[in-house]
């Protein structure tokens, strides 16, 4: 492996002037497309979930000429969907001290310092917009007795501020994104593309003007030109491939664009989620989420004494039976000051601690307790006592809590019972951590643009506001944030220069490159005569991943994860069987496409892991951690973005590096005791 090259640090093109003044002077002096001129101008937007759906509305909106395009039969089947918990918002409904100066410095600490402070500041100021919008399109966020939105707590904060709809809130938002985005698509203002996937995007003279899109339906190869284009493709989770995503989640368009010269960022920040519904089997190929909400109210523990573990285990002993005394609720005997609602990569490392040590409650020794019993009782006696009911029977108490939990929670507990045949209810949830969400994503600058000029990258597919590790209820903020109240006033201003370039032709050259090349891939993976289902290398690259660039690292086995994911990618390219013809539908070439890019983003994963020689946030290197086995962030040589430029081989790229200046908030040691 030749010497890593490193360049100068990076521009971020963050304005001028004091923090909480940096967006709206920047809004008062971008330049701007007059609603004429729009209609000349023709934008792409590649993904549909609520960056996607968002940014197509509002850009149509206003007067762009938008193509949408999405792999699924439907926007409605974006991975946002999936989003269970609540969506952020400093407006301080329960007068709990909450404002945008708290959220943005949450937001920071969560992220363990290593976000851009005016990003994540302007995230926490267009937070507010965010629900007024979503209350206007008629999601149905839980209310009060009053009738007031009501706000429940998630990790890593001390206020309530999250909004949500029951375990429901990303598929009701995607509902009213999709709404939004309908009335365009009936308008005619966006042409959308179903069940067609981006192979490719098209530089033009240093400018981003288009894409290669394959239709999945036919197999045929399309050319797509714009005078910009936004990705809004999701994360890179799947890498793993056990994790909370659905199974069509990738990483092609951000890898592709990565390869057309797109920078891409600290990619070894990996969010593993801490309740998770654990694995039951060696042929699983899916993990499910259950909702950071449930940590609101329920707690979480273990048994004190083995010789309860081993009771557990057999069936010998129900967990309602341990009495409170064995019972070690070790987040609250931890983090006193924060107990259940740590943030996730530091509740997920003290699940992995506790189970490590012996003391996992199911078969395989990997799961934990999410008890209700608590919170059961809890809302029983406060039901009581508004229903005027005297002396209530502990049964009486029962029942009342159960209806105020089923009231909060009550989807999530079904799905729960329908995946586990447990009932919630009556016994504790088994949670275990699982790959979730990815704070890295390409670079991208203020304004969301990414190193290639026209480019845009937006929601889970950029970088830019989580920093190591992302707060729950964080990702649809920043989702909606970006597509209807920041990139619609970044992009003007880099489209305000092509006002009288005209239509783009997908004539030239560099489509027929671009086609030729996304070609001569597709022939090279269905002419291989392999034998080996594509299934087979992913569920291999996800073990390499999980066991070596997972809840911790270490430098022995992250040199030895990048030797092994190159001997699996090259076998892959001679042994990967892929039935059928690429001229027809084929779902097994679609999935072949991106298990071949997550075989060169889980490499880049394990040199960016292998470089960041300190533990922050959802990285965790077994080397840097202190006596009491926290993250040690080393803040003098690693307060930076590690961002890559791609060179050809993903261990070989060139590191470029935007320094983070903290100025606002004082830099120090995370803590959550």
């Amino acid at each position: 492996m030749r010497d890593q090259k490193q360049s100068a640090s990076m521009d971020a093109k963050v304005p001028q002037g004091p923090l909480a003044d940096k967006w709206t002077q920047h809004k008062n002096h971008v330049n701007l497309v007059n609603p004429a001129n729009k209609r000349s101008i023709d934008v792409i937007v590649v993904g549909t979930g609520l960056a996607g759906s968002s940014a197509a509305a509002s850009l149509a909106e206003m007067g762009y000429n938008v193509k949408a395009f999405c792999f699924q039969d439907s926007p409605r089947r974006a991975h946002s969907i999936a989003a269970q918990g609540g969506i952020n918002a400093a407006k301080n409904y329960q007068n709990d001290g909450d404002s945008t100066f708290r959220l943005f410095y949450d937001t920071i600490k969560g992220g363990d310092y290593r976000s851009r402070e005016a990003n994540v500041h302007r995230l926490a100021e267009v937070s507010a917009n965010i629900i007024d919008q979503c209350v206007m399109q008629g999601v149905p966020f839980a209310r009060d007795y009053g009738g007031m939105l009501d706000n429940r707590s998630f990790g890593g904060v001390q206020v309530s501020r999250t909004f949500y709809a029951k375990g429901q809130t990303g598929q009701q938002l995607l509902l009213g994104a999709y709404s939004a985005l309908s009335r365009q698509i009936g308008q005619g203002k966006v042409e959308m593309f179903n069940r067609h996937e981006m192979m490719d995007v098209v530089v033009v003279d240093g400018k981003c003007r288009g894409i290669i899109a394959r239709n999945l339906i036919t197999g045929a190869l399309e050319r797509h030109s714009a005078h910009a284009v936004v990705l809004c493709t999701g994360g890179y989770g799947n890498t793993f491939f056990l994790s909370t995503n659905a199974m069509g989640s990738n990483a092609s368009a951000a890898w592709k664009a990565h390869r057309k010269g797109s920078y891409f960022a600290n990619p070894c920040y990996t969010q593993i989620h801490p309740t998770c519904i654990p694995v039951s089997d060696e042929a699983q190929s899916k993990l499910t989420l259950m909702s950071e909400s449930l940590r609101n109210d329920g707690r979480i523990w273990v048994p004190k004494h083995k010789k309860d573990v081993a009771a557990i285990r057999s069936g010998a002993l129900k967990p309602v039976d341990l009495v409170e005394e064995d019972r070690d609720y070790y987040l609250e005997r931890r983090y006193p000051a924060f107990g259940n609602l740590v943030p996730r990569d530091v509740a997920s490392r003290a699940a992995k601690e506790r189970c490590d040590a012996g003391m996992g409650v199911n078969s395989s020794g990997q799961a934990v307790f999410l008890d209700f019993s608590s919170a059961i009782e809890r809302y029983g006696k406060t039901a009581a006592n508004v229903k005027g009911i005297e002396s209530p029977s502990a049964e009486q108490i029962e029942d009342l809590g159960r209806e105020a939990v089923e009231a909060k929670y009550g989807n999530l507990f079904q799905m729960y019972q329908q995946i586990t045949a447990d009932n919630p209810y009556e016994t504790p949830m088994k949670i275990y951590p699982a790959v979730h969400y990815t704070m890295g994503g390409l670079w991208v600058d203020y304004n969301l643009m990414t190193t290639v000029p026209g480019l845009y990258a937006a929601g889970e597919a950029n970088f830019s506001d989580h920093g190591a590790n992302r707060l729950g209820a964080s990702a649809l903020m920043q989702g909606l944030a970006d597509g209807y109240f920041v990139l619609p006033y970044t992009i003007g201003d880099y489209l305000a220069d092509d006002i009288r370039t005209g239509a783009i032709s997908t004539e030239g050259a560099e489509f027929d490159t671009a086609e030729r090349g996304v070609r001569e891939r597709i022939e090279a993976l269905m002419g291989n005569g392999g034998t080996t289902p594509v299934d087979d290398f992913h569920r291999e690259l996800g073990k390499i991943m999980w066991n070596k660039c997972g809840m911790s690292r270490n430098a022995t086995d992250l040199q030895s994860a990048i030797i092994e994911i190159q001997a699996l990618r090259e076998r892959f390219y001679k042994d990967v069987r892929i039935p059928g013809r690429a001229d027809q539908f084929n779902p097994e070439l679609d999935k072949a496409g991106r298990v071949a890019d997550f075989l060169e983003l889980g490499e880049l994963m394990c040199k960016d892991a292998l470089e960041r020689n300190e533990s922050c946030g959802g990285h965790f290197r077994e080397e840097h951690q202190n006596a009491e086995g926290e993250a040690d962030r080393d803040d003098i040589n690693f307060t930076h973005v590690s961002s890559w430029e791609f060179t050809g081989v993903p261990s070989e790229a060139t590191l470029h590096k935007e320094e983070l200046a903290f100025e606002n908030v004082e830099l120090k040691t995370r803590s959550y005791k």
